[in-house]
């Protein structure tokens, strides 16, 4: 479930852009702090206009999460994107644990590090999180082959988001991804019987 590099050469060429702003703003934030640092800070040192980079990133925050949107979408096709008849769950934890293997490999540290110590970060990190969680639930309640109130749909999703957070945040990750996830698979089965009846 990887993203599609993109085909046009203007595409291409707006993704390398974007790319570029979050690689030097991600240099900057490291060697100088966070606080230290400011738009056009970022956008002189890439190279390009304050307009151009809020044209990629609606915030400062925005450019430390640079992943975000790609996460989003690895995590609701994980249910849109399942072979026929793959149960919903399994599939998403396989995904949980690659986004945990990525974000815990040692490169990612200094920035988990910057962060939990900046309260914006950490706010939008929550709020990030919370429309992960809204996005999920849309893709489980639109499946065709549940019929799942939208509290429950609501109510797994925020679990699965925070398999994620917990699993990054664990001395063992994999292990603490899969102890949530038989309690998500738990409340799985005890919502689909409920819906059944």
């Amino acid at each position: 479930m990887t993203e599609l590099p993109p085909t046009g050469r203007r595409e291409r060429k707006k993704a390398a852009t974007r790319q570029k702003i979050a690689d030097t703003a991600l240099r900057l934030f490291l060697e100088r702090g966070y606080d230290a640092v400011g738009i056009r800070d970022v956008a002189a040192e890439a190279d390009v206009a304050v307009t151009t980079l809020f044209s990629h990133f609606a915030s400062k925050e925005a450019l430390v999460f640079e992943q975000d949107q790609g996460f989003e979408q690895r995590l609701t096709r994980a249910v849109t994107d399942r072979a026929p008849g793959e149960p919903i769950v399994p599939a998403l934890r396989h995904e949980v644990r690659a986004l945990v293997r990525h974000c815990t490999a040692d490169s990612a540290a200094p920035v988990w590090r910057m962060i939990e110590a900046s309260p914006a970060l950490r706010e939008y990190e929550e709020s990030m999180r919370l429309r992960h969680a809204e996005s999920l639930a849309t893709a489980i309640a639109a499946d065709p082959g549940l019929s799942l109130s939208p509290t429950a749909c609501r109510a797994i999703a925020r679990f699965v988001v925070d398999a994620y957070a917990l699993g990054r945040e664990a001395a063992e990750p994999q292990a603490a991804v899969d102890e949530v996830f038989r309690m998500i698979e738990a409340a799985w089965e005890v919502t689909r019987g409920t819906a059944e009846r």
